[in-house]
């Protein structure tokens, strides 16, 4: 029993604690730029449900910590709807409630009276906040433990593989793909393995000329790190047989190679995605939060089982595998929150669009049912997600040997 308790602890914990630490850092991307608008807020919530501490800041902010460590919100003054963006006529009656209880002039402090800029900036400061967080936290790995590089030509191309059918040789240095500059044979991996069945124009150094040839890597079985096999291209070329070089950067350089490398996995993560949408790439390599914890947990065995007889190196193992993983999710809550789906951060901004263009904000009655329809979609897509990674733990089929 507590060798399982210990276990689970490996999965639930770390995940709890990526999880809460980046949509606190989300929330709180929202909270300062209200802040700067003079926007008054109610309260800021480290977790949901039952209060466990709660304080009053001297602006009236309740800055509270809950029992259920799932991410967090904040709620600012008379945010009384889900849309946050209320028709003419609640406006009307929110500014008379106000000014009753507060007196004139108090409604400016409110959010739905800002300017819409305000307002969409308010909105922005989420998403923006965890490509910000994803940029720092990448930054701290490329300057404190640096980035593995394997430079040079390649050793051996597997026969029949897409390397050997597009020409490439032994003795041949791929230096970019589709354009994109390749520092090494790691990067050379993590462009190849989204695309399978995808047409990759490469230019390639052989004998000191540039040249372009255009593979298409095939399937492969790959292990998801989710708990189970999914697919990934193959390109069929090995290279040097040289330890990789670990790159350290200044603290400027890093900060550079953190932005590259957050608007790297944006494009990467837009890409699949949209593979995902259009058939190319089965949906059932879409993951959520049982996958993300399995994902979590297995990073954290494998830091210990890197050091079975050093907790230090554990330590520091688990540490950089965990912030390698949130700047990763990071990047994937921002770009999800900026998807134009009512109750997300881009149906708020759909919604200021239309204001924008019509001069008024939309019916309430509409946005309630975009917002329920908004809610139903994501609620849908999370449990398509968790069924995946439970396929993939096997769960179901265990159930059913057990009814058998």
């Amino acid at each position: 029993m507590l060798a399982f308790l210990a276990n689970a602890a490996l999965y639930v914990v770390p995940f709890l604690v990526i999880i809460t630490f980046i949509v606190t850092i989300h929330e709180l991307g929202h909270f300062l730029v209200a802040r700067a608008c003079g926007i008054a807020v109610d309260r800021f919530s480290v977790g949901f449900g039952k209060t466990i501490v709660a304080v009053k800041d001297r602006w009236g902010v309740e800055w509270r910590i809950a029992w259920l460590p799932l991410g967090g919100y904040v709620k600012f003054a008379g945010d009384e709807n889900a849309a946050s963006v209320p028709d003419e006529d609640d406006l009307e009656t929110l500014r008379a409630r106000v000014i009753e209880r507060e007196g004139p002039g108090a409604e400016k402090r409110y959010f739905a009276f800002k300017p819409l800029w305000q307002r969409a900036a308010v909105v922005v400061a989420g998403p923006a906040a965890n490509f910000l967080l994803s940029i720092a936290l990448f930054a701290v790995l490329f300057a404190a433990v640096g980035e593995p590089v394997t430079q040079g030509p390649i050793s051996t191309v597997a026969p029949g593989s897409a390397a050997a059918r597009a020409g490439l040789r032994a003795g041949d240095q791929i230096v970019a793909a589709d354009g994109n500059q390749l520092r090494g044979f790691e990067d050379l991996h993590s462009y190849v393995i989204y695309r399978d069945g995808v047409s990759i124009d490469f230019t390639v150094k052989r004998a000191g000329q540039l040249i372009h040839l255009q593979a298409t890597p095939t399937k492969q079985q790959i292990d998801s790190g989710f708990g189970g096999n999914e697919t990934g291209g193959l390109l069929g070329v090995s290279g040097p047989r040289v330890r990789p070089q670990i790159v350290r950067y200044d603290p400027i350089s890093a900060i550079g190679m953190g932005a590259k490398r957050t608007w790297l996995t944006v494009q990467t993560t837009g890409f699949y995605l949209s593979r995902i949408v259009t058939g190319a790439v089965s949906p059932k390599q879409l993951h959520g939060m049982v996958g993300t914890a399995t994902l979590s947990g297995q990073l954290t065995k494998e830091a210990i089982s890197d050091a079975p007889n050093d907790p230090g190196l554990q330590a520091l193992g688990i540490v950089v595998n965990l912030v390698s993983l949130c700047a990763l999710i990071s990047v994937s809550v921002g770009l999800v929150n900026l998807l134009p789906i009512p109750i997300l951060d881009g149906g708020h901004l759909l919604f200021y669009a239309y204001e924008w263009v019509v001069r008024r904000p939309l019916s309430a009655g509409v946005q309630a049912a975009g917002y329920r329809v908004g809610l139903a979609l994501l609620v849908c897509l999370m449990l398509f997600a968790n069924v995946n990674d439970l396929h993939l733990q096997k769960v179901f089929h265990f159930f059913g040997a057990l009814f058998s």
